[in-house]
């Protein structure tokens, strides 16, 4: 113990940078997300700074002479591992993913192929890319779905489904593949699962003494599986950032073999990716029982509606002891 409070005061001597903002379409739910962890940090008695992500930013960080970087910033720009490149070259430790495994895990099409490759099951997708100078949906054969109806068509690159409509329709599909590519070069086609939607949050494990495990493949810590059940029956944007618009349910009442199901593939995931500090497997779950992927986030949200903070409070961890054992999983 005396081992593990030196660790913690340790940690406490350095400068902590929380990178928030950004430049991304998530831009206001990672001021959100950013300010929630500062201040959580802060209360702990950690030296935090805040620092705005825009293209100016490497040039501050260097004159903030911060020593560590948690990363609270959503999609493009610094879940892609963009920011993360940028750390990496200026010799900052960070949470969360490194390059790569942010990079994969922001491509929904990478993703989904890494996860089928180690046996987890997803839904049939295609993907639609844009040509250059032309909109890819109306050349011949493009104008009708690739798959059955109904459909899910989503950019490839963005998160909170941002772009993203559900086609019941055969003349809702092209203009949901034109909107689609309005934000991303190319966009997913992925089969609709009609059930229910749960998450599971993963958080790497430190050791005694608060020092990442830093590992190839190292095994997290599964908290509780959480089922999302939007009022409006579609876990939209609004759903997710509004409050008293979606109810959550945790641990979620499924049945044990399902729920081991999901618990495995998550692990699959992490450890084909190769993820660190925290993360966010997305599943459905159909009629039959049968789980599907659909995504791994990689810096999931920090806020008063956010999933991973709701499934942490219920194994009894404050939000507080949350952002220090992200914080702490930095390898130094």
């Amino acid at each position: 113990m005396w081992e593990k409070n030196n660790a913690m005061t340790s940690w406490k001597q350095k400068k902590i940078g929380v990178l928030l903002g950004g430049m991304s379409r998530e831009r206001e739910i990672s001021l959100r997300t950013g300010h929630a962890v500062a201040n959580a940090l802060k209360s702990l008695g950690y030296q935090v700074q805040e620092l705005d992500v825009d293209r100016g930013i490497a040039q501050r960080v260097h004159e903030s002479q911060i020593e560590v970087a948690f990363l609270c910033l959503h999609g493009r720009y610094g879940e892609d591992g963009a920011i993360q490149g940028m750390l990496e070259v200026m010799g900052i430790p960070y949470t969360g993913s490194g390059v790569l495994a942010s990079a994969m895990a922001m491509d929904k099409n990478l993703t989904k192929k890494m996860a089928a490759s180690v046996g987890v099951r997803v839904p049939d997708w295609q993907v639609i890319r844009r040509d250059v100078g032309a909109n890819l949906v109306f050349a011949p054969g493009r104008s009708q779905s690739p798959l059955p109806l109904p459909v899910i068509v989503k950019p490839n690159r963005e998160g909170s489904t941002i772009g993203m409509a559900i086609v019941r329709k055969a003349e809702e599909f092209a203009p949901a593949v034109t909107a689609g590519l309005g934000f991303d070069e190319s966009v997913l086609v992925e089969s609709f699962i009609t059930g229910r939607e749960v998450t599971v949050a993963m958080l790497e494990q430190a050791d005694a003494v608060g020092v990442g495990a830093g590992a190839y493949g190292n095994t997290p810590l599964q908290l509780p599986i959480l089922e999302v059940i939007p009022k409006g029956g579609f876990y939209d944007f609004s759903s997710k950032y509004t409050k008293g618009m979606t109810e959550y349910q945790v641990p979620a009442k499924i049945a044990a073999p399902v729920a081991e199901e999901i618990g495995q593939a998550s692990q699959k995931v992490w450890q084909a990716l190769n993820l660190r500090g925290v993360a966010r497997a997305d599943f459905m779950i159909d009629a039959q029982g049968k789980s599907y992927f659909l995504e791994v986030n990689t810096i999931p949200g920090m806020t008063e509606t956010s999933l991973v903070p709701k499934a942490a409070a219920a194994v009894g961890i404050s939000f507080e002891a949350l952002c220090e054992r992200i914080l702490t999983s930095v390898s130094l």
